[in-house]
């Protein structure tokens, strides 16, 4: 194979990898259960709740779950910092509020 060509796949492949990691990183079957919630009009979309933390916290995702609280709806999200530190972020599924953070030892 041309040594171009398997470069660009390569590459394609690691874009690819870098757009679905949202996806990837939903623990189970969370991510068809999240869709079905937003497309009902129930949550906020889990890409506009990460956009609205984003600058407060940034990193790399780690994981995301889904978890019915009482009531509600959360996201539990790990994600490491860029100084190396791994944080737990409950956020509210339906206003994307923080509901609690730690810091993971």
């Amino acid at each position: 194979m041309d040594e171009k060509l398997e470069s660009d796949m390569k590459t394609g492949l690691v874009v690819l990898m870098i757009l679905l990691l949202p996806l990837l990183v939903m623990a189970d079957n969370d991510h068809e259960r999240a869709r079905a919630l937003h497309e009902s009009g129930k949550i906020m979309a889990l890409e506009q709740i990460l956009e609205n933390i984003r600058d407060e916290y940034p990193g790399r995702l780690l994981e995301i779950k889904l978890e019915q609280e009482g009531d509600g709806v959360i996201y539990e999200v790990e994600l490491l910092d860029p100084e190396g530190r791994v944080w737990e972020l409950e956020l509210d599924a339906v206003t994307g509020k923080l509901l609690k953070r730690e810091q993971d030892d």
